[in-house]
């Protein structure tokens, strides 16, 4: 039984980018794939895609890195089902100094913390990504 399937997917990733996987393949949901989104955009990830194998749709990720650099250093779940993390538009946090990227589930959409700074919009802090 799953009960967080963003942490589930989270941790795909992870596990795959410690062992120099390439490319990643993970049940598909509306929030995976917007973050999934976020990620391509900021650089963490090459590319992905929605795939059809089965009865089920699938979101095939392409893993960001080359030989000696991993685009990912690290990735962690902030806001949990037990403990729901929520802020202001003036309250995003910085992750390492401005290095890393905080991604927020906002009323506008699933968005980094940068873009959502200057919408001038907070919401539940999903993850933390440098």
């Amino acid at each position: 039984m799953q009960t967080d399937p963003l942490a589930d997917f989270l941790t795909i990733i992870r596990n795959a980018n410690k062992v120099s996987k390439a490319e990643i393949i993970a049940p598909y949901s509306r929030l995976k794939g917007d973050v999934a989104d976020v990620l391509k955009k900021e650089g963490f990830i090459e590319d992905f895609e929605l795939t059809k194998e089965g009865k089920l749709p699938k979101l095939k990720v392409t893993l960001k890195s080359n030989q000696r650099q991993k685009a990912i250093r690290g990735i962690r779940r902030v806001s949990k089902p037990g403990i729901r993390i929520y802020v202001g538009a003036r309250e995003i946090p910085k992750v390492l100094g401005g290095l890393g990227v905080s991604i927020l589930s906002t009323p506008k959409g699933v968005m980094s913390g940068r873009e959502a700074k200057k919408q001038n919009v907070g919401g539940e802090v999903l993850l933390y990504i440098w």
